[in-house]
C-alpha cells in the first residue's frame, strides 16, 4: 500500500483527471506529492523528465498527462495526438524505472479497444480487432503505453499498472467546442442555446451510439484504490503470466447519445428541439466496459450520471466568465 509520507508525483495535475487525483490525495491525508505545470516541465523533453525524476525521486507516480480531445480534435490533429502522447508517456515511464519508482499507474482510455468489440468490453479484447478510425492515432499511443508498462514489468520487475477509464467528465473539463468531448460540448451548446433563446440545437451524428460515462472524482477514487491495493493483489494485476497489466474503470451502465443529450437539456433548462445531423460521424456504435475485475476487488462508482451532470453544469457556470464563443483552450495537455 502507498505509505502516507512517501513522495507521490501526479503527472498532468492541472487537467480533468490529474486535478481530481490531487484532490483525492489531499482528502486521504497524503501531503507529500509533487506536481509540475507544462511550463515548468515539458514531458515531451526526455532530458528534462530524466532530470526531474533524478532530483525528486518519487516513490509513486500517477501518469495522467495526455493530449486529449473529441472526434473533431482527433480528426484535425492526428499527428499531435500520436506523437505528443507517445513522447510524454514514454519519458515518464522510463524516468520512473531509472529512479526506482515503486508503483506507477498509467491512465489510458477505452478507445484502445476494437470498434466492434463484444459488449461489455473485457480487458482481453485488446488488439483483437480494428480500432475506431476517428481516434486511432490516440488509441495507438495509449496501447503503446500499456505495452510499455508490460514490457518494463517483464524485463525489469517494475510494478506498472494501466487503468482504462470509460468516457470522463467533471470539474476542470474542456468546454471548447473544437476540442472537447461530448458531455462538455453538450453542456456548453445547451447553455448557450438557452441564454440566446435558440429554438433548436444541432448535434453530431445519429444519436444512437451508446456510451458509458464516469465522473472524474469517481475515477480519482478508483486510482487511489488501485494504488493502495495490498501487495498480493497489485502484483497479481501487473505480473499475471501472459496477461497485460490492464484494468477497466467504469460504471457498467450506458445510454444513447440522444438520451444523454435529453438529460443534459433538462439539467441546463434548454426547452428547444434537439436535431441530430446523421452526416457527421458517430464513432463506435457502443462502448461499455466490463468492470467485473475491478468490482471483484471491491470498488464501484458512487456518482449517478444525473447527479454528476448536475455537478458538472454547476462547475461550468462557475467557470463561465473566461469562456467565450470560439475561445481556445489554454493548453491541449493534461498538465
Amino acid at each position: 500500500m502507498m505509505h502516507r509520507e512517501a513522495k507521490i508525483y501526479v503527472a498532468g495535475h492541472s487537467g480533468l483527471v490529474g486535478s481530481a487525483i490531487v484532490q483525492a490525495l489531499d482528502r486521504a491525508g497524503s501531503k507529500n506529492f509533487v506536481v509540475r505545470t507544462h511550463a515548468e516541465l515539458d514531458l515531451t523533453n526526455q532530458t528534462a523528465v530524466r532530470g526531474f525524476f533524478a532530483e525528486e525521486r518519487p516513490r509513486y507516480v500517477f501518469l495522467a498527462a495526455a493530449r486529449v480531445g473529441g472526434i473533431l480534435a482527433n480528426s484535425r490533429y492526428p499527428a499531435e495526438f500520436i506523437s505528443q502522447n507517445l513522447l510524454m508517456q514514454s519519458n515518464v515511464i522510463d524516468g520512473a524505472h531509472r529512479t526506482g519508482v515503486d508503483r506507477l499507474l498509467f491512465l489510458g482510455s477505452s478507445c484502445i479497444y476494437p470498434k466492434f468489440a463484444a459488449q461489455p468490453i473485457q480487458e482481453g479484447s485488446l488488439l483483437s480487432g480494428a480500432l475506431e478510425p476517428t481516434n486511432q492515432p490516440y488509441a495507438v499511443a495509449k496501447i503503446a503505453g500499456i505495452e510499455m508498462c508490460w514490457a518494463y514489468n517483464r524485463q525489469y520487475g517494475t510494478r506498472y499498472l494501466a487503468a482504462m477509464p470509460t468516457n470522463l467528465y467533471g470539474p476542470g473539463d474542456n468546454y471548447d467546442l473544437e476540442t472537447s468531448h461530448v458531455i462538455p460540448a453538450l453542456i456548453r451548446k445547451m447553455h448557450e442555446a438557452k441564454i440566446n433563446d435558440d429554438r433548436e440545437v444541432v448535434l453530431w451524428g445519429s444519436g444512437t451510439p451508446r456510451r458509458e460515462f464516469l465522473y472524474s472524482d469517481d475515477l480519482a477514487d478508483a486510482c487511489l484504490f488501485l494504488m493502495n491495493l495490498n501487495r498480493r493483489d497489485f502484483d497479481f494485476l501487473v505480473r499475471s503470466e501472459g496477461v497485460a497489466p490492464l484494468i477497466n474503470v467504469g460504471t457498467g451502465q450506458d445510454q444513447t447519445i440522444r438520451e444523454l443529450a435529453e438529460l443534459i437539456a433538462d439539467i441546463v433548462g434548454f426547452e428547444g428541439i434537439l436535431r441530430f445531423d446523421p452526416n457527421k460521424p458517430d464513432g463506435s456504435p457502443r462502448k461499455l466496459l466490463d468492470v467485473s475485475k475491478l468490482s471483484n476487488l471491491g470498488w464501484a462508482a458512487t456518482t449517478s450520471l444525473k447527479e454528476g451532470l448536475a455537478l458538472a453544469y454547476q462547475h461550468f457556470l462557475v467557470s463561465l466568465e473566461p469562456i467565450q464563443p470560439g475561445a481556445k483552450p489554454t493548453s491541449p495537455l493534461y498538465g
